[in-house]
């Protein structure tokens, strides 16, 4: 029980310390994550407005009016590198896993780009021969927007050689230290909001639509991209931080019954050693 006790001590100590590093580096993270969005969301908006005056031209780029298929689908499945986050990352590939059933019951192919180690690990069990690329950022220390470039130019090469129709973005935005929302995004072809088509507003563009939806789509996929992971990078750390105080919590409860049994074991040890010497010393 000695062993048991000094062994369960020292878990906690892991976990508490653990869910330190988490809390510092989470700060971080949710500072990072939430400069992105504004950012993030005015360019959907512009690009929307944008796209709602040049719906129906038949110059628009594919990545606004699509193949005109719906038939191969890339499910781009960001995760954590890491584990000890609690349901992060099953809760991505549940939701991406979900997902492609549905579209492969429709009878569309699907295929699979992973970012992250541990999305990578879950998917394959299911989907090996379907995932077509695979990329670990275990050796990046702080995200960029390079990174996300990197993705973005990889999704763009495959989806211009005629890989796929469609491209969907699995992430999780970070809402509070403890909700983490999976998420679903269509990045190719973009969905225009409904708020920006429906607007009665009318803009005169210098160039003209097309050509300036050929330069920010490209842009738009990588800051799309760029967000997820920093919501990713937030809701990991937020998922850490959770995961490891339950953890500390069971461990001194663990810790509270084992002291008590071992306490009670040597009480009856006493007891019973007691008794002995004074039955031997009463048969004297």
């Amino acid at each position: 029980m000695r062993v048991r006790i000094a062994s369960t001590k020292a878990t906690q100590k892991i976990t508490k310390a653990m869910q330190m590093v988490a809390a510092s580096k989470l700060r971080r993270a949710q500072t990072a994550a939430e400069a992105a969005r504004p950012y993030a969301d005015k360019m959907s908006a512009v690009i929307s407005n944008i796209a709602s005056a040049a719906a129906g031209s038949p110059g628009a780029p594919k990545l606004l009016a699509g193949t005109g298929r719906d038939q191969v689908h890339l499910l781009l499945v960001c995760t954590g590198e890491r584990g000890l986050s609690g349901a992060f990352n099953s809760s991505i590939v549940r939701l991406a896993r979900e997902r492609a059933l549905a579209l492969m019951n429709q009878g569309k192919e699907v295929k699979f780009f992973c970012v992250g180690r541990k999305g990578y690990e879950q998917l394959r069990r299911l989907f090996d021969k379907q995932i077509v690329e695979h990329l670990d950022l275990r050796s990046v220390r702080q995200l960029g927007f390079v990174n996300a470039e990197d993705i973005a130019k990889k999704v763009l090469a495959r989806f211009e050689a005629g890989e796929f129709d469609a491209c969907t973005l699995f992430y999780s935005r970070f809402k509070s230290v403890i909700a983490q929302i999976p998420t679903a995004q269509q990045i190719i072809p973009l969905v225009v909001e409904e708020g920006a088509a429906a607007s009665t507003t009318s803009y005169e563009y210098e160039p003209e639509e097309d050509e300036i939806l050929t330069r920010l789509l490209p842009r738009n996929l990588a800051v799309q991209i760029f967000r997820a992971l920093l919501e990713n990078n937030a809701s990991f750390y937020g998922a850490q931080m959770s995961a490891m105080d339950n953890a500390t919590r069971n461990a001194g409860e663990m810790i509270r019954k084992q002291t008590l049994v071992y306490n009670r074991t040597r009480q009856a040890q006493i007891t019973k050693e007691l008794i002995e010497i004074i039955s031997g010393a009463e048969a004297v």
